[in-house]
């Protein structure tokens, strides 16, 4: 058995895992995002202490965290754009001290976009798959790399981080610090407030968000599609980027926007054709991720898991 945390600007999730890659318990808290750091990491003990009332938490053998970014595995630090007070933040150090976590019991961090991608590659769309780019797009967008048959973290483990590729050079200027960021443009922020810009207003007592506009999307209001084009070609053009550089076959793509079905990946295929133009790209998959909103914990569980089997440095455990 391992416990996974899956920590994101949302939401901070928690899991019980089994070897099969199975969640057995789930417990989870909003995100306060843009509260103090110690208020933040309140509510990840929280969810931890969840967690520890189970009686499986006695035979755990690995904690994996799924953590939003850039992160810094080696350090142990995290430093997520959409959780302003988390920057170089030791979360690995933090939740090592938390009390009722066994002596000896050493937290793993990654990326929660590479434990997207690890998930899937073990459980998951990605399975039968060699090269691929994993997406998850949500509150913001990352990504991680399968190449070779194996994941790929990179030196920090951030490689795959496709949020941050900027697509429109006269863009808004990101939290990043740079403009016309792929999550800016595809998030579910940014496809609500595209939608508003145009017109769109949600349903009487509704919140303006992805889903909502997804429902008038679906009823086939114009605004509310021309938003999930607009984000569906943010996404085409950064997957066909990453797919010239390392020659990807395969993008899956997961998270909350995700949800929203053909509504994204329709007008993403069809932007793909004008963008994935040579002939070594040409024809790339598209599929959406199938473990839903347990993928990042699933491949906390993996990154736990791993490290026990076979313990080696960060930047090594899934190879």
């Amino acid at each position: 058995m391992y416990a996974a945390l899956d920590i994101g600007g949302t939401k901070i999730a928690g899991a019980l895992v089994d070897e099969e890659g199975r969640v057995v318990r789930r417990t989870q808290r909003p995100t306060p995002a843009h509260e103090s750091a110690r208020v933040l990491m309140e509510a990840v003990g929280a969810v931890l202490d969840g967690l520890a009332g189970d009686p499986a938490w006695g035979v755990i053998r690995g904690l994996g965290i799924a953590s939003a970014g850039p992160v810094d595995t080696a350090k142990g630090t995290v430093s997520p754009v959409n959780i302003p007070a988390w920057r170089g933040f030791p979360l690995v150090d933090e939740v090592r001290a938390y009390p009722s976590l066994f002596a000896g019991l050493e937290p793993v961090l990654v990326g929660d976009a590479v434990a997207m991608a690890a998930a899937e590659h073990w459980k998951g769309a990605a399975r039968d798959v060699g090269h691929a780019l994993c997406m998850v797009v949500s509150t913001g967008v990352g990504g991680g790399l399968i190449l070779n048959g194996r994941l790929h973290q990179g030196r920090s483990g951030n490689a795959g981080h496709i949020g941050h590729i900027s697509v429109d050079l006269d863009g808004s200027l990101c939290p990043c610090g740079a403009r016309g960021c792929v999550e800016g443009l595809a998030s579910g922020g940014a496809i609500a407030r595209q939608a508003l810009a145009a017109g769109w207003t949600p349903a009487q007592g509704e919140e303006a968000t992805a889903a909502a506009v997804a429902v008038s999307a679906g009823q086939g209001d114009a605004r509310a599609l021309a938003a999930f084009d607009r984000a569906a070609r943010a996404l085409a053009a950064a997957v066909a980027a990453t797919a010239s550089l390392v020659e990807i076959e395969a993008v899956v793509i997961g998270g909350g926007v995700a949800q929203a079905g053909d509504l994204l990946f329709a007008p993403l295929r069809r932007h793909l054709d004008s963008y994935a133009t040579l002939d070594f790209v040409r024809g790339l998959q598209v599929r959406p991720a199938a473990l839903a909103q347990d993928a990042g914990l699933v491949g906390a569980a993996a990154a736990a898991r791993a490290s026990v089997r076979r313990p080696c440095s960060p930047e090594e455990v899934f190879t």
